[in-house]
């Protein structure tokens, strides 16, 4: 299973290079969607000593609070989402609109995703970015509209920063929590694989929704002006 396979590669990465992976995946997931619960979950596991023999290293250093660890993997989540998304917004910022015409697959933004995005900016103003941060799958798609829309940078940045640390906190805190009964939670994991599925088929009939009756009343607005 395909879902499994991505499953099994994230958390060899977090378990083989820890820190180090937890923060260049967090990076990614700013743009492209990287299952970062499963990274931060699989993380705070890794803090609380249940990944084999695994340990959070900072710079060649072990840290042996598995507290520590816990907030060492939660703050690399943190830093390396916040570049990843200041990426984004210089992307979106200095390619704007003709950028995203041209390349917009490339970073799953078509066209129809990036009136979706306009629209939410419109409506939640700076608070959209909050809001995109702490919402499965939104959260990879809002970086570059916020550069091509403008959204003021130092605002911005705080509140993806806040939301980012929200959101890897949470996630690597219940990793934590399992401590070390997660062996027997990474063995029964292929629940993460169904959920995968279940978000992006609710996502799918979401979109679908909206483009079969969301356009019509947008025509019906537009006549009505």
């Amino acid at each position: 299973m395909p879902l499994a396979s991505i499953t099994h590669s994230i958390t060899s990465a977090v378990g083989d290079h820890g820190l180090y992976a937890v923060f260049v995946l967090m990076l990614i997931d700013a743009l492209f969607p990287t299952a970062s619960e499963l990274v931060m979950i699989y993380g705070g596991a890794l803090a609380a000593g249940a990944v084999g023999s695994g340990h959070v290293v900072l710079f060649g250093r072990q840290i042996d609070s598995a507290f520590w660890g816990f907030v060492a993997v939660s703050v690399a989540g943190t830093i390396g989402y916040l570049i990843g998304s200041l990426v984004g917004w210089a992307i979106g910022a200095y390619g704007g609109r003709p950028l995203l015409e041209r390349h917009g697959r490339w970073f799953h933004l078509t066209p129809d995703r990036f009136d979706r995005a306009e629209a939410w900016f419109d409506r939640r103003g700076d608070w959209a970015v909050f809001l995109g941060r702490v919402t499965p799958v939104v959260r990879s798609f809002i970086s570059i509209p916020a550069g091509v829309f403008r959204s003021p940078l130092g605002r911005y940045t705080v509140l993806t920063l806040v939301g980012s640390a929200i959101w890897c906190f949470a996630w690597a805190g219940l990793g934590w929590g399992v401590g070390t009964g997660y062996r027997r939670v990474h063995e029964d994991f292929r629940w993460v694989d169904y959920a995968v599925v279940a978000v992006v088929a609710l996502a799918a009939a979401w979109l679908l929704f909206h483009l079969l009756w969301g356009r019509p009343a947008r025509r019906a607005d537009d006549s009505a002006r």
